[in-house]
């Protein structure tokens, strides 16, 4: 647990949650790390964290500075995501190949938590007309900086003012899994797309074999943040919800370039002496590699 949430501001803000899908709190805890049980829900499957922050206490105690410059970042945030910019912008480049199997020329796109607007930048530089929302105000200004103040819109979807139906493509990229509320969220995004626009999203998946292998030393729980663990069965029950019909589903393009520093790192989740067994590998160029654990999802869908 980071120092963040060890702090008693912190910890007299946690609250008993439901499950986000059905509303239901019939569960099974799937293992416990005080104050936090993961646990299923006997009604729909969906995985999920209890107790957590209101959803107006979020932004404030988890995604402020040292989010993006974490100490300890296999336990919330990341190292530095500015200074990892050109991984994101090779990742996001990869990427924007499935984008152009559905379409045949750019459009207007908007990045639901777009962070420091990696995946703008590269959709900009193919002629998309590109707009971000980000909640947290520690990176927002990276963004806004990068893209124009104009096109980012610090806040939610709920307090954004596009008009209804006017984005080809929508995009959240590790991000629905962090949402409070995922069928509002869900429910947003189809409001905004025209009609056979598509939303693109990526988020962990729980029932992955990298998941089952690591059970809770897996990298994707991480409590704080990751609010819910979709698997395949639970994120098209939420998009159907939403009244959105599936495309595709698919691990290929979820991988990502990480650094040696990032593995050095994240190693520790499994045993403090493999960081130390893994440290050589600082010695290597920095510039990172390709690497794709298929834990997470992509999938492509659009409204009905």
């Amino acid at each position: 647990m980071s120092k963040t949430e060890e702090s008693p501001t912190y910890m007299r803000r946690l609250e008993p949650a439901t499950c986000a899908l059905c509303g239901s709190d019939r569960r099974i805890v799937r293992f416990k790390e005080q104050p936090y049980a993961v646990v299923l829900c006997k009604t729909c499957g969906l995985t999920y964290v209890t107790p957590r922050l209101p959803d107006s206490e979020l932004i404030p105690l988890v995604y402020d500075e040292s989010y993006w410059r974490s100490p300890a970042a296999r336990e919330r945030g990341y190292t530095d995501y500015r200074k990892d910019a050109d991984l994101y912008l090779r990742t996001f480049a990869r990427r924007a190949g499935l984008i152009e199997r559905y379409f045949g020329m750019p459009g207007r796109v908007l990045d639901v938590g777009c962070a420091a607007g990696y995946f703008l930048q590269v959709m900009a530089a193919d002629g998309w007309d590109v707009y971000g929302i980000e909640p947290s105000p520690a990176i927002h200004a990276t963004a806004a900086e990068a893209l124009g103040a104009e096109r980012v819109h610090l806040g939610s979807l709920a307090t954004a003012k596009f008009p209804p139906r006017s984005f080809e493509l929508i995009t959240l990229w590790d991000v629905l899994e962090h949402t409070p509320d995922p069928l509002d969220t869900l429910w947003r995004v189809g409001g905004l797309l025209k009609p056979h626009g598509k939303v693109v999203i990526e988020t962990q998946n729980v029932k992955s074999l990298m998941a089952r292998l690591l059970g809770r030393r897996w990298q994707h729980y991480k409590h704080a943040e990751h609010l819910f663990h979709f698997d395949r069965k639970t994120l098209r029950a939420a998009l159907e919800r939403s009244e959105m019909t599936v495309l595709e589903m698919t691990a290929r393009y979820a991988g990502k370039q990480i650094s040696p520093a990032f593995v050095v790192e994240r190693v520790k989740r499994l045993h403090p002496w493999l960081s130390t067994v893994c440290k050589p590998l600082l010695l290597l160029p920095q510039r990172g590699m390709y690497v794709n654990l298929y834990d997470e999802l992509i999938v492509v869908a659009e409204p009905r």
